[in-house]
């Protein structure tokens, strides 16, 4: 398969989530993530149809919650497999400021055979986050070999 040149600003691949309360959560992400928000579009009513957010280098795209269309939260459908790991320049700092403005920490932050330190929440809108900070470069033999160690205890 071959992609094409995606819209300046954007990537080939970009996350698009669904959440109830899309202004909550645009307001969180910027809050915690030093998000930007790109533009959003709104119905008459307030209901977020479509948002863009820079966060780092990567972009997301989220909406509402919007049945009608089949854009359920993963509430409504009892959680989501898919998680968002993003790098962060002090991973323990933005753990803490995630729970203080509501994230539930599901893994606290510690060093990781892989080379990152990493941690994980859910947000308030029942999105799952890996947040990592690298501390060191690992090659893909050394990962291996540490996690064979894992094992073997």
């Amino acid at each position: 398969m071959k992609t094409t040149k995606p819209p300046k600003g954007s990537m080939s691949l970009t996350p698009h989530m669904t959440v109830k309360g899309a202004a909550s959560a645009i307001a969180f992400y910027t809050k915690v993530f030093d998000a930007v928000e790109r533009y959003r579009l709104t119905d008459p009513t307030g209901h977020i149809g479509h948002a863009e957010l820079k966060i780092g280098d990567g972009v997301i795209f989220l909406n509402d919650e919007s049945p009608a269309f089949g854009a359920l939260a993963p509430p409504t459908i009892g959680g989501s497999p898919t998680r968002l790991h993003l790098y962060v320049a002090d991973v323990d700092a933005v753990m803490k400021k995630a729970e203080a403005a509501g994230a539930t920490v599901l893994r606290p932050a510690a060093d990781q055979f892989y080379g990152d330190r990493s941690g994980m929440i859910a947000d308030p809108f029942g999105h799952q986050w890996s947040l990592a900070t690298r501390k060191e470069s690992v090659s893909p033999k050394e990962m291996q070999r540490r996690y064979d160690q894992m094992f073997k205890g």
